[in-house]
């Protein structure tokens, strides 16, 4: 399969396949062969390079060949020259894009266009961003004051029969144990007392 890449406008043969070189990223597979037209070396050195015979064409200069233009051919390149600088400021968009930074193009109504698009859609992201920050501190807040609350509550709870004999028996068990003075595991908190008093008299 033969491959024709330029990036002409019009006449093309029905007979061959085209493509465009501005959008060249690899080889394509099954090309045997390759003409190339214009100053395209990425293009000739990717195909060289897999073994693909290539065919450059230089072209000097573009000339506008219109059928009945005449006094219309200045008028004509200017436009194409137009066009031209509009697709370079769009493209320069994109890639500023690609690389994570983009800044408005001097010219091109196109892609001044495209730029407050882009810039509006980043400021609408570092919006949501910023409200996104703020609900996660407003709720690390919260959290805050929740196990402050619980904290408050635990201390405030008053003290049951059950856990003031609780805390004796335990207070009892480490006089004990600090004397080395063995007792039952389940033993009353009298028979504790009975055993610390003894204590005092050993």
């Amino acid at each position: 399969m033969e491959l024709t890449y330029s990036n002409q406008l019009g006449g093309f043969d029905p007979e061959k396949r085209y493509r465009n070189p501005e959008h060249f990223d690899k080889p394509e597979a099954g090309v045997t062969s390759a003409l190339v037209i214009g100053d395209w070396p990425k293009v000739v050195e990717a195909y060289e390079r897999v073994g693909v015979e290539v065919t450059s064409i230089e072209v000097a200069a573009r000339k506008v060949l219109v059928a009945g233009a005449g006094d219309n051919k200045a008028e004509l390149e200017a436009l194409i020259g137009k066009l031209q600088i509009e697709s370079d400021t769009v493209r320069a968009v994109i890639d500023g894009l690609d690389a994570g930074e983009i800044e408005k193009p001097e010219a091109g109504e196109l892609a001044i266009r495209l730029f407050h698009t882009l810039d509006g859609l980043r400021l609408q992201m570092a919006d949501l961003v910023d409200q996104r920050d703020a609900e996660v501190e407003r709720a690390s807040n919260l959290q805050k004051q929740v196990d402050d609350l619980l904290a408050q509550a635990a201390h405030a709870r008053p003290e049951t029969d059950e856990t003031k004999e609780a805390k004796d028996i335990a207070e009892l068990k480490d006089r004990l144990d600090a004397a080395g003075v063995a007792y039952r595991a389940n033993a009353s908190k009298e028979s504790l007392e009975k055993l610390v008093a003894d204590l005092s008299k050993a």
